[in-house]
């Protein structure tokens, strides 16, 4: 192996493991905080909250455009030369300034003609300036995701500290919501401290931020947007549709707990865009397929019992996690459960094949027809099963984006290699399942059940795939005997 693909491989490996450790933060807090916000501010307050951050959401976009993916993939092709990434960086920053501007304004429009929660709105400007300062991506190009968790990490553990330290009681939502965003903002703020050592001097003159990339991050921001049709219209059209703001909170809650899954799959992903948008522009096709096949293989290996796992502690975990009166949450993850692993299919062909080879326009299009889905269904669904509803229209538009994407990619995948990497897990999912339920059958809100269920569902699934002999068992047991 040449020492330049040492590093590589080295480089994806420390990136993976800072991603993962902020993933696994992330996956903590919730664990931590969901607990106590759901009994502080109860099912409406949570419901609040979760529907003017969806509002709020329509505002960053906008703001944000598309300069996070677009960003990132550029400074990614041009890192090795100082000059041009800089350049790139202050032209991309002051694109994202221009339109953040223009984001604020119509915010503050939308603020003054808004009858419900006003206030909220008010507090939540700051998730709208946030992203002005937001320059993860260019980290991210430079694969330097160790400053990205080091600011993570200190948002993170400060804003749960401020939560436990001052949200006491269900009037308090107006300073939970106020702490969330203020504590992005601040952390966004802090990644400019690093600026200084990465960034070479450039003649600001020379800089062309709207001629040379706004019609570039139009086309990353299209797929943004439709993207979010079925990641936040759910909960704007369960407001609106129903004025329950329980019901948001059921979906809320629910969705939290999918969001932890799916934030600890796809942190491989986030680390893998830049590395491939590099070996596009290298032109090495052979370790981009390569490494596509053993992201699938690992990929499902999690997601996998995290849906059967799900599937077979819900019923015991909500009430003991999230409190009385949270029963509906229920029925919501056993609809939900199935996205992680629906999503994975199209979060790998489009983070590691569609994006860094400079097909986000074309894919955007298997996006658009997926929110177009969602939508219609859930006009449909929501005023017939609630958030039910909106659980499965979302599942409907991720299997369609997923298809359509697989299509799209055809020369680097199809289904018989999706299959044969998925089907044992299926199996030795559907085994490990049948134990948990079996252990919790009786039990609700016992959390000693739930741990053991956690811990004999490992078990069980581990020594399935061995059993079964799949590959990405083996491929581990390999990796181990190598380094020994």
């Amino acid at each position: 192996m040449s020492n330049s693909k040492k590093i590589a491989q080295t480089s994806i490996k420390k990136n993976y493991i800072y991603n993962t450790i902020y993933q696994v933060l992330s996956l903590i807090t919730p664990l931590i905080t969901a607990p106590y916000i759901s009994r502080v501010l109860g099912s409406s307050g949570v419901g609040i909250y979760s529907y003017t951050n969806s509002i709020v959401t329509y505002f960053t976009l906008f703001a944000a455009l598309g300069t996070a993916s677009y960003g990132q993939r550029e400074i990614a092709m041009h890192r090795n030369d100082s000059k041009a990434s800089s350049k790139l960086f202050w032209e991309i920053e002051f694109l994202s300034i221009t339109t953040t501007a223009v984001s604020l304004i119509i915010w503050l429009i939308w603020i003054c003609v808004s009858t419900q929660y006003t206030a909220v709105y008010g507090v939540l400007t700051l998730s709208v300036l946030a992203v002005a300062f937001d320059i993860s991506w260019y980290f991210g190009g430079f694969e330097k995701f160790k400053y990205i968790v080091i600011r993570n990490t200190v948002v993170k553990i400060t804003g749960i500290a401020l939560l436990f330290l001052f949200v006491k009681k269900e009037t308090d939502i107006l300073l939970y919501v106020c702490i969330m965003a203020a504590t992005g903002l601040i952390g966004n703020i802090s990644m400019w401290t690093y600026l200084p050592k990465l960034l070479s001097k450039v003649d600001f003159k020379t800089l062309h931020p709207f001629k040379v990339h706004l019609k570039q991050t139009f086309l990353y921001f299209t797929p943004t947007i439709a993207t979010s049709v079925y990641t936040v219209l759910d909960k704007t059209m369960i407001g609106a549709i129903t004025n329950s703001e329980e019901l948001n909170g059921y979906y809320e809650q629910a969705t939290k707990i999918i969001r932890m899954v799916e934030s600890l799959l796809f942190s491989l992903n986030t680390v893998m865009v830049s590395r491939q948008s590099y070996l596009f522009a290298e032109g090495k096709t052979d370790e981009i397929k390569e490494k596509i096949d053993k992201s699938f293989e690992f990929l499902f290996a999690l997601a996998v019992p995290f849906m059967f796992g799900i599937w077979g502690v819900a019923e015991n975990f909500v009430p003991w996690f999230f409190g009385n009166g949270y029963k509906p949450v229920v029925m919501l993850l056993y609809l939900m459960s199935p996205l992680p692993l629906v999503i994975c299919i199209s979060n790998i062909m489009g983070s590691q094949y569609l994006t860094p080879s400079g097909q986000r326009a074309r894919s955007s299009k298997g996006i658009i027809v997926g929110a177009i889905s969602n939508f219609i269904l859930n006009l449909i669904l929501i005023h017939k099963f609630g958030a039910n509803g909106a659980t499965i229209a979302s599942l409907a538009a991720e299997c369609v984006i997923s298809v359509v994407y697989v299509h799209m990619s055809k020369e680097f995948i199809n289904w018989h290699q999706i299959w044969n990497a998925l089907y044992k897990k299926l199996i030795a999912g559907f085994v490990m399942f049948l134990g948990v339920l079996f252990l919790g059958k009786g039990y609700q809100g016992n959390i000693i059940i739930s741990m053991v269920q956690v811990v004999l569902g490992a078990v069980i699934y581990g020594i399935m795939l061995i059993v079964l002999k799949d590959k990405v068992i083996y491929d581990a047991f390999r990796t181990i005997k190598r380094r020994e």
